[in-house]
């Protein structure tokens, strides 16, 4: 790993001075501001496929939650199916990868893109590529809160 407190040279200095005065300048109010109201627009109807689930299919507000979850991952692979869920993706920024969302259109990223080596290899062998690590942590943290509520009620008496 380089030295960053090296010095530089003129030359160096020179070519960052112009560097910064080229460089194209981020809209970072507009872009958090994008990725709030997608972010929250996303929630929103997730939101109201809850209250579907609660209404239509007599669910209750704790069963309704992994349904909803379903929907709106399938709603994500769809809408990624078509090429709209990338595009708002550029729009919004984070604010379309954070919600549950996100992980439906990383895997379905994943299969189109490696679908020409076909299903078992190319599929089958990539389709958690980008959304693997989250499954991961996701079981193993499970796993820990579980470990620590059993320690808790077994030794604690809680």
């Amino acid at each position: 790993m380089a030295n960053k407190n090296k010095t530089k040279t003129p030359e160096q200095i020179q070519y960052d001075k112009i560097e910064k005065k080229h460089e194209i300048k981020r809209p970072l109010l507009q872009n958090c501001i994008r990725a709030f109201l997608i972010g929250g627009l996303i929630c929103v109807i997730g939101q109201a496929v809850t209250y579907f689930y609660i209404y239509f299919f007599n669910f209750t507000e704790q069963t309704a939650g992994n349904p909803t979850v379903a929907t709106m991952v399938f709603f994500a692979m769809l809408l990624t199916g078509f090429g709209v869920y990338d595009r708002l993706g550029q729009f919004a920024g984070a604010g379309s990868a954070v919600p549950v969302t996100g992980f439906g259109n990383a895997v379905i990223s994943s299969a189109i893109e490696h679908q020409t080596e076909g299903y078992v290899l190319g599929v089958g062998g990539n389709i958690f590529k980008l959304a693997g690590s989250v499954i991961v942590f996701g079981v193993f943290s499970a796993f820990v809160i579980a470990l620590i509520k059993t320690i808790l009620i077994q030794w604690g008496g809680f």
